[in-house]
């Protein structure tokens, strides 16, 4: 799998100078490269606790992008998912601990327990005042007896880190990071593991699997459960949370693991609000990734009321996504002029017959149209066209199915709100010019070429541009031999677009020829199964 690095050794090293580069000069490191890898504040103020976390690298952001006011001091970065050494933890803990000592935050793997544990012994006999905390949130393998550190150490890194910023004791802020950890539950689950550069990606998790549980470091989980959509995910993870969530105050911390989009994110959030577990909200957003893994995490942590203040406390730092109380979603009417007016409903059960049956050709034929589309778009057509037929199909009890007056309106106003991007808006041109020219008295042929006179007028696109125009003219210049010779019509029309590799309209007027030569429109394409099914249709 390509990546956006370039030598292996240099992975880290040039990530941490990217980062330094965008700070604005807030943050710098210690000249130690390649062995001692610390980042750390410049305007540290050393009278106060310093917070010290780190690790091994592939989690970003942390450790070093939540390094600022009201969260961490310095960050002590390893090697990719391996743990720093014991005289970079501790050339870490001599650069920014003054007289009222540090607390280093680590997460239970046995390498950063004894590096960053030697480090501190090494900084108490230096005469520097240490305290250290292992976060052990992970309730993955509730059997096992060092539970692993995930993503609930930010909780500690952001309420130790406003304690810290305060002004408290070494001794206060400590017992809050205790007190944290004692609390703080967390589980991920994921569709596949990551890929760490330089090495050839695991292939553990079969099509249609999730993998509850696993490691940050793409450490297998506890199972593989078959894969259902956003909604089951987060109802098995917070099944595992469940226990830990009490009455009263709760946050939730919502964590991608790396590759999982941002709308997968908010239909994930979306599962969590519907369960009603937690009170609040911080994320959804990259926070301690597993390099590029498709997953998510979430940590509970049941909260007093000091816990949401410092949680709520403004920080510099961009990766922290802030907290938000959870409250019900607004939903306001739609302004004076934009509603629409609803046709008064007539039946008509041959014309419903024959909507119904089109409707369900278009439903079938969404895999094709998309494959189809892949090739000059984002392969969506079919997908576009199913979802408006099913609206459609569903919504036909209350349209005007015995006045074709009415009805092409209705039909334009329906796949306009139902339909995205332009193919909704050419529709909704279309069918309401239609429906104009039948109210003026033009039989239905010629009311469908006025339809199709506007969308040329307002688009632009003409036969020979690549569209669905190229299948649509042809078919109504045949209309008067009925269905079955505007469908073949249809039919010549959309394969003739495979041979036209420059397209003049529409969305594939941005891609390259190769990409067009040989393979039809899928617009064009959709209109010859659409005429297809009408022929079919009429005919049964």
């Amino acid at each position: 799998m390509a990546q956006f690095v370039n030598a292996k050794d240099d992975l880290v090293k040039e990530a941490i100078d990217g980062l330094l580069s965008c700070s604005g000069g807030t943050l710098a490191r210690l000249d130690g490269f390649p062995h001692v890898k610390v980042v750390y504040r410049t305007d540290w103020d050393r009278s106060k606790v310093a917070l010290i976390s780190g690790g091994g690298s592939g989690h970003e952001p942390a450790h070093a992008g939540f390094i600022g006011p009201g969260m961490l001091t310095a960050a002590v970065c390893g090697e990719v998912f391996a743990s720093p050494s014991v005289e970079a933890v501790l050339a870490g803990i001599l650069a920014v601990t003054g007289d009222a000592g540090c607390l280093l935050i680590v997460k239970n793997y046995t390498g950063d327990r004894l590096n960053f544990g030697l480090a501190a012994e090494r900084a108490r006999a230096l005469g520097r005042r240490v305290e250290m905390v292992v976060v052990d949130d992970d309730v993955a393998l509730p059997d096992l007896p060092q539970p692993r550190g995930v993503a609930g150490t930010l909780f500690v890194h952001k309420i130790a880190g406003a304690i810290a910023e305060s002004g408290a004791s070494l001794e206060d802020v400590a017992a809050a990071a205790r007190r944290i950890i004692a609390n703080v539950a967390s589980i991920g689950k994921s569709l596949d593991t990551c890929t760490v550069p330089g090495s050839p990606k695991e292939d553990r998790i079969p099509a249609g699997k999730a993998e509850l549980g696993l490691g940050i470091h793409g450490e297998p989980g506890v199972e593989q459960v078959d894969f259902a959509g956003a909604a089951e995910a987060m109802e098995v993870v917070l099944g595992k949370l469940r226990t830990h969530l009490e009455d009263g105050p709760c946050v939730a911390l919502v964590n991608n693991l790396g590759s999982t989009t941002p709308i997968e994110m908010s239909v994930l959030c979306h599962a969590l609000v519907d369960a009603g577990a937690v009170t609040h909200l911080i994320g959804p957003a990259p926070m301690m990734t597993s390099l590029d893994m498709h997953g998510f995490s979430v940590s509970v942590l049941p909260a007093t009321e000091s816990d949401l203040a410092a949680l709520a406390a403004p920080v510099p730092m961009p990766a922290w996504p802030g907290l938000v109380e959870m409250k019900p979603i607004q939903v306001a009417p739609l302004p004076d002029g934009l509603t629409p007016i609803e046709p008064i409903p007539s039946p008509n059960p041959k014309t419903r017959a024959v909507i119904e049956q089109v409707a369900d050709v278009l439903v079938g034929a969404e895999g094709r149209l998309n494959e189809l589309d892949a090739k000059s778009g984002d392969g969506d057509t079919g997908s576009t066209l199913a979802a408006a037929a099913r609206s459609l199909k569903a919504g036909l009890g209350r349209m005007p199915l015995a006045d074709l007056t009415q009805l092409f309106p209705a039909l334009g106003n329906e796949l306009s709100q139902t339909m995205g991007g332009s193919s909704g808006v050419i529709l909704a041109i279309y069918f309401n010019a239609a429906g104009d020219a039948c109210a003026g008295g033009a039989p239905v042929e010629r009311a469908l070429k006025e339809g199709l006179k506007r969308v040329s007028e307002v688009g632009g696109a003409q036969v020979g541009d690549r569209t669905m125009i190229d299948a649509l003219a042809p078919a109504l210049d045949a209309m008067d031999g009925g269905l079955a010779a505007a469908a073949a019509a249809a039919r010549k029309g959309a394969d003739g677009t495979a041979s036209i590799h420059k397209a003049k309209a529409g969305r594939a007027a941005y891609v390259p020829s190769r990409n067009l030569m040989g393979h039809n429109d899928p617009g064009a394409e959709a209109v010859a199964i659409l005429f297809e099914g009408l022929a079919k249709a009429v005919r049964a």
